[in-house]
């Protein structure tokens, strides 16, 4: 019979260390093309464009599929603008296992990727740690890149100052009164903002720093200059979806900054810097694989623990 799982069981059985292994491994099934998963397909919804998207993946050892929406005028109502949940079924039988809430899934297998991008791409003495956003990826960025590399200072920018205030008191992290404050410096950035035009410039950032790129999801939006792009190493999760969605990368191209050729390859491959002073980048724009993946993981520990709502589908 499949179970139920709500987002508070969800987190409870998903700690961010084990979710990090278990990410760089998905990773690198897809790399190898073990995996089968078109890129996600897009619907927009309504006059505000927001966006329902379907992501369907199966691995050798688990099949399923994310439902997402993102409802940017959600806020204002009190809820997330993301939401999601994640269809897992039997891989040698196509029966349903679980249905399960993936918004804390799809948060926090986000923030488990970056950490992987950081863990091969950053310098191994990086000390400062940068995020500009404020919402819960600004959160779980905290909790997983401190995981991979040992920040003496983590630094945060956004533009909304009570949101800023409320997360860096809870967090530690130190406050800033503007982008460039908090990227200047900085051995890693991670911008998981709602921007829609760049918000770092390529004078703002030291030689040798990695770049985390996960706030803009649509080929019309970018975080990062078309300059800043075309002095960095580029690496994505998957190079058809960033080529079809990655607007850091396609708007830089259309900018005639940098050609499709200029990314390096992607994270499944475990790349490495080639010194100290390159310029890294990681596009991240989430994969169905992550989330199955990491639904999985939820699974296997909720049968283990007898967590769950049994259910019937009438």
């Amino acid at each position: 019979m499949p179970i139920l799982l709500k987002e508070s069981e969800v987190h409870h059985l998903l700690p961010m260390q084990e979710l990090i292994g278990v990410m760089e491994d998905a990773l690198a099934a897809f790399a190898a093309g073990v995996v089968d998963q078109p890129v996600r397909s897009v619907v927009q919804i309504g006059e505000e464009k927001n966006y329902f998207g379907t992501m369907p993946a199966g691995l050798p050892n688990a099949v399923g599929a994310k439902l997402v929406t993102v409802f940017h005028s959600n806020v204002a109502k009190g809820l997330t603008s993301h939401l999601a949940t994640i269809l897992l079924l039997d891989p040698e039988t196509g029966a349903l296992q679980a249905l399960l809430d993936g918004r804390y899934i799809t948060e926090a297998r986000t923030a488990a990727v970056s950490a992987v991008s950081t863990k091969y791409l950053a310098r191994e003495d990086a000390k400062t740690l940068a995020i500009l956003g404020s919402g819960v990826q600004a959160r779980s960025h905290v909790e997983a890149l401190r995981l991979v590399r040992d920040f003496q200072t983590i630094k945060a920018y956004s533009p909304n100052r009570g949101n800023l205030e409320r997360f860096c008191e809870e967090t530690g992290v130190t406050p800033c009164n503007s982008a460039e404050e908090a990227v200047r410096g900085a051995d890693v950035v991670a911008a998981v903002s709602a921007a829609r035009e760049p918000i770092v410039q390529s004078e703002w950032v030291s030689d040798g720093t990695h770049l985390i790129g996960v706030g803009a999801c649509r080929p019309t939006h970018r975080e990062f200059t078309a300059d800043l792009m075309a002095r960095s190493s580029i690496y994505v999760d998957s190079i058809p979806g960033a080529m079809k969605e990655a607007g850091d990368i396609l708007m830089a191209i259309a900018d005639c900054a940098i050609t499709a050729e200029h990314i390096r390859g992607e994270l499944g491959a475990k790349p490495r810097r080639t010194s100290q002073q390159e310029v890294t980048f990681f596009k991240s724009l989430g994969m169905a694989v992550e989330d199955v993946a990491a639904a999985n993981l939820v699974y296997q520990r909720a049968i283990q623990a007898g967590v769950g709502t049994p259910f019937e589908l009438a």
